[in-house]
C-alpha cells in the first residue's frame, strides 16, 4: 500500500491496466494452448514416426512417378498424377530435403508431371500438418486435405500439358545428390525417435508458441467486425486478401494454426481460411529458396502466379460449396 501512494496517480493507472490486460491475455493464451496443444504433441509423434521408419518406403516409389510417364495422353496421366500427390502428402520432408528425393525420382525415369504434383503436395501438407489442422475441426481439416492434394494434382497437370506433351523439361535437378544426408542413423530405434522428436520440436517449437500469442492478442485487440469485413464478407475479396497476407505472415505450419482458430472464431470465412492455407506454405520464403533452386526465372514467376491464382479460386469455390 505504501509504494501504491508513493507512486503517482497515472503510473499507478497504467500498472493497473497493464496487470488487467496481462491477465486477459493469460486467459486466452491458456484456452488455445489447451486446445491445441494436443493435436501438436500427436502431430510431432506421428511426423517423427513416418520420418525415423517409413522414409526408406517413400524413397522407393519412384517406380510409380515412373509409370506415369508411360501412360499417353491427359487422362492416362491422372492415375499417375492421383498417385504423385498423395505420395508428396505422406512426405514429411521439409522442401530442402524433398528436392533431392525428387532429383533422385528424376533420375530413375519420374517425368516432371508427376514430379510438379509430388513437390506441390509436399510443399503445402504433410503428416504433422495434416494433425495440426484437426484443432480447426472437421470441416477446415477436410477443406485443406482435399483443396491441396487437388492442387498438386492440377500442378502435375498444368505442367504435363505446357511442357511434357511437348517434350520440354520444367525442373533443373542438376548437380543435385540423390539423396538428402539423413541424421536419422542412432543404431538405437528409440533413440533414433527421440532425436528425431526433439528436432521437430527445436525447429516448430517457437513459433507454435509466437502463433498462439498472437492469436490470443487477435481476439483481445481485433474486433469481430474487421475480420468479418476483411475476411468474412465479400467471398472473392476475402479469399483474395487471405491469399495475399499468406505470402509475408505465413512462417511455420504448427505456428499458424493459433492464428487460423482465432480468426475463424472472430469471423473469418472457411474458404479465406483455405486460400490462406494453400498461399502461406506455397509462398514461405523457405519453400521458395528450394524451388528456386530447380526453376528458372519464367517458371519460377509462373509457380508463384499458379499458386496464389488457386488459393483465391479454392477460396472462392470453397464459400460457394460449403
Amino acid at each position: 500500500m505504501m509504494l501504491e501512494a508513493a507512486l503517482p496517480t497515472a503510473i499507478f493507472d497504467v500498472l493497473q491496466v497493464l496487470r488487467r490486460e496481462s491477465l486477459y491475455l493469460w486467459h486466452y493464451i491458456s484456452i488455445q494452448f489447451g486446445q491445441i496443444f494436443g493435436y501438436y504433441s500427436l502431430g510431432i509423434l506421428i511426423g517423427s514416426l513416418i520420418s525415423v521408419f517409413a522414409k526408406g518406403k517413400m524413397l522407393r516409389m519412384h517406380a510409380i512417378m515412373r509409370q506415369n510417364g508411360e501412360r499417353p495422353g491427359v487422362s492416362g496421366a491422372l492415375p499417375g498424377l492421383i498417385a504423385a500427390s498423395l505420395i508428396g502428402v505422406a512426405s514429411p520432408l521439409c522442401m530442402y530435403g524433398t528436392v533431392p528425393i525428387a532429383a533422385s525420382f528424376s533420375e530413375k525415369g519420374a517425368k516432371d508431371d508427376a514430379l510438379a504434383a509430388f513437390m506441390m503436395c509436399s510443399i503445402l501438407l504433410n503428416p504433422q500438418l495434416i494433425i495440426y489442422s484437426a484443432a480447426l475441426g472437421a470441416a477446415a481439416l477436410a477443406v485443406r486435405v482435399v483443396s491441396c492434394f487437388l492442387c498438386g494434382a492440377l500442378a502435375g497437370l498444368c505442367v504435363r500439358i505446357a511442357y511434357v506433351n511437348r517434350g520440354k523439361g520444367f525442373f533443373r535437378f542438376d548437380g543435385f545428390a540423390a539423396r538428402p544426408a539423413d541424421r536419422d542413423t542412432d543404431p538405437n530405434p528409440a533413440l533414433r525417435l527421440s532425436k528425431n522428436i526433439l528436432r521437430n520440436i527445436k525447429a516448430t517449437g517457437v513459433y507454435f508458441i509466437v502463433g498462439i500469442v498472437l492469436s490470443a492478442a487477435f481476439q483481445r485487440y481485433v474486433p469481430e467486425t474487421v475480420m468479418v469485413s476483411l475476411f468474412g464478407g465479400s467471398r472473392a475479396f476475402g479469399s483474395l486478401m487471405a491469399a495475399t497476407i499468406g505470402v509475408p505472415l505465413y512462417v511455420c505450419g504448427g505456428g499458424t494454426i493459433p492464428l487460423l482458430q482465432g480468426w475463424l472464431a472472430g469471423g473469418m470465412s472457411l474458404g479465406a481460411a483455405a486460400a490462406f492455407m494453400i498461399s502461406g506454405p506455397a509462398t514461405k520464403i523457405t519453400n521458395l529458396g528450394a524451388v528456386k533452386i530447380v526453376l528458372g526465372a519464367k517458371r519460377f514467376a509462373l509457380y508463384i502466379a499458379f499458386a496464389i491464382a488457386y488459393a483465391t479460386i479454392a477460396g472462392i469455390l470453397t464459400n460457394v460449396l460449403i
